[in-house]
């Protein structure tokens, strides 16, 4: 039996017919662990192996990188109509500089691929997101996840550079970090704002970074 959305413990932050996305909290753990299990073709793609046991209770508690500055980490949960999860989103708010949101994680269920689904909610979280002040969305997805660049590239994001020798569970990825202006700023004031992303060669690797469809 599915389970429902309690509007005591999960605020709604946006419709998107006939979806609805609310902020998780710890109470939602185990429905977003059983999500992962059963939509886990993401983790095997990128970390080679299935979702953790504690998969979900890291994806809410999960600290972001030493030395990055941010507002808030949001871990938004997309329900249908009989209250079954039907996706999530981690989003990140003022991360690196102000104004600079950045997307950790999109899940969409497997079975809503090619739907429209996964499109239609990103679009609203953007607009959600650019409602509560960004400026720019930046995410980093995996090279040679085909699905995502692809999901990616057609919601008008950019490559501003990449980052190899990422450990990724038992994989070593490289990550294309790419971004996306929200408002009237080019690239080059983006990169001003945010040096780690202008495309040096040989720079560092960053710390893990998950993006997905």
């Amino acid at each position: 039996m599915a389970q429902s959305i309690s509007p005591a413990r999960t605020a709604i932050l946006f419709a998107a017919h006939p979806f609805v996305a609310a902020e998780l909290t710890d109470v939602d753990i185990p429905q977003l662990q059983r999500f992962f299990e059963l939509n886990p073709e993401y983790f095997l793609a990128v970390n080679g192996q299935a979702p953790a046991s504690d998969e979900a209770h890291e994806e809410i508690h999960g600290a972001l990188p030493q030395g990055w500055p941010f507002t808030k980490k949001w871990h938004v949960g997309f329900f249908d109509q009989t209250g079954s999860m039907v996706g999530m989103a981690t989003v990140v708010s003022d991360v690196l500089a102000r104004g600079v949101w950045h997307i950790g994680l999109f899940l969409i269920a497997t079975r809503l691929h090619g739907s429209g689904a996964a499109q239609s909610l990103y679009e609203r979280l953007e607009r959600w997101t650019r409602d509560q002040g960004a400026q720019w969305l930046r995410l980093g997805v995996v090279q040679g996840n085909t699905r995502a660049e692809r999901f990616w590239d057609r919601c008008g994001f950019i490559e501003v550079r990449k980052r190899a020798d990422v450990e990724m569970g038992k994989l070593v990825n490289t990550l294309r970090v790419m971004v996306k202006p929200l408002a009237a700023g080019a690239l080059p004031e983006y990169l001003t704002l945010v040096a780690r992303d202008r495309p040096e060669p040989g720079g560092q690797t960053s710390a893990p970074v998950k993006s997905a469809r």
